[in-house]
């Protein structure tokens, strides 16, 4: 087996060129939900309905994305990654071509299907795939490819508002499905099998009699998570769903609106590599625990703020606060249940995470519709924010003894 300086074993340099080409894959996968941020409000005026009712076709995805990553997930144990990637960017592409035929329930039935078989059958094989490369860095690897979504942010909604506005949405999604289509098939070929583990993993808080983990039964450590998951996922969706209308509701050009969005995102991915690296000094549980405390101040900001440089900085702020959560929920399954298990337990906690997401997303814009402005919306992600630091606080304490180094990792 190669040592961690060698070139094809765990934690080699092997492991992180494979991180690099995730990330790569993943930048381009997750552009396709961006089209209806940047152009929610240029498609609500074309196509003469709420905002709540496009909210929605983004909450597909996230719904998709995580209820699709389970079945995917299962499937990729099965039929090898390179095939479930294959899919997954195929069914991108047909779910964007269905979209851009212009009508709602194209837009819906595409989204979904983006989601669903698209990138729910890319994003969590792939995070899947990446923690069985990595065992003490597993942390800043698994943040390392999830700021895929943030590299995406930076990358796209400029030039997608450029788009739109010389050529239209519809025009945009199809030929995005093209560049999908272009980029991802080549590289599912570059994607090689994982290495067996160097060492046994180490669950320091699992008992043998009944397996339980700090004295609860497993599962119901996992529906902890997974609720956890959720009602932090209601106030991070918030501005990442509506961030541009936002801006440009109270009078922000719709370039910068767009730009705004790009420094979040951009912020969001510095910081993560950051809360990786954190995470694998603290562990999982703990390092979800200090993110939402920071998101719950940043999201707070966005209510009190209205002038053009405040958001930016605020903007900032949130990108820095809320990255690190979703990949430490990933780390923290590694961190307390079986290798064997994750293929299912991973994709189960992003698909609860990614409810969060759409529900969040989607009720936000019903409430813009109801009350013409994004306060309600931003009190109700603070209480649920609220909600999720209780749960893993009462994790935290039950699980890891108040320490503050990560009991989880491996000693060598």
């Amino acid at each position: 087996m190669d040592s961690a300086s060698g070139s094809g074993g765990v934690d080699s340099r092997a492991s992180w060129k494979t991180a690099w080409l995730v990330l790569a894959i993943l930048t381009v996968s997750y552009g396709s939900p961006l089209i209806v941020v940047v152009g929610m409000k240029p498609m609500q005026e074309a196509l003469g309905t709420e905002r709540s009712v496009l909210a929605l076709a983004g909450a597909l995805v996230w719904v998709g994305t995580g209820s699709g990553g389970i079945l995917m997930g299962w499937l990729a144990d099965r039929i090898g990654l390179r095939t479930t990637v294959t899919i997954g960017a195929c069914m991108i592409a047909a779910g964007l071509a269905l979209s851009s035929l212009g009508s709602i329930w194209a837009l819906y039935v595409g989204h979904a299907l983006l989601g669903f078989l698209g990138n729910g059958g890319v994003y969590p094989p792939l995070l899947v795939y990446v923690s069985r490369w990595f065992d003490r860095r597993r942390g800043t690897a698994i943040a390392l490819i999830s700021s895929g979504q943030y590299v995406a942010g930076v990358v796209w909604p400029a030039l997608f508002e450029r788009v739109i506005a010389s050529l239209g949405w519809q025009t945009l999604m199809a030929g995005f499905g093209v560049l999908v289509l272009v980029v991802l098939l080549p590289a599912t070929l570059l994607l090689k099998p994982t290495p067996l583990p160097i060492v046994p993993q180490h669950l320091p808080h699992v008992t043998a009699a009944g397996r339980r983990i700090g004295g609860m039964h497993p599962n119901l450590v996992q529906v902890l998570l997974c609720i956890a998951g959720f009602c932090c996922c209601i106030p991070m969706s918030v501005p990442q769903a509506h961030l541009v209308a936002f801006c440009m509701d109270i009078g922000i050009s719709p370039s910068t609106s767009a730009t705004m969005l790009s420094v979040m995102l951009a912020s969001a991915f510095i910081a993560r590599q950051a809360w990786g690296a954190l995470a694998d000094r603290i562990g999982g549980l703990r390092t979800i625990m200090v993110g939402s405390a920071s998101q719950a101040l940043a999201i707070s900001a966005f209510s009190l703020t209205q002038d053009e440089a405040g958001l930016f900085v605020v903007s900032a702020a949130f990108g820095l606060g809320f990255s690190g959560i979703i990949p430490s929920y990933s780390l923290a399954i590694r961190d307390l249940f079986p290798n064997s298990e994750a293929s299912w337990r991973m994709p189960l906690t992003l698909f609860t995470a990614m409810s969060g997401m759409a529900a969040g997303s989607w009720f936000a814009g019903f409430l813009y519709d109801h009350f013409g402005y994004y306060a309600p919306a931003f009190t109700t992600g603070i209480i649920f924010n609220v909600v999720n630091l209780a749960i893993i606080g009462f994790l935290v304490v039950r699980l890891t003894g108040g320490r503050w180094v990560n009991p989880y990792a491996a000693v060598g």
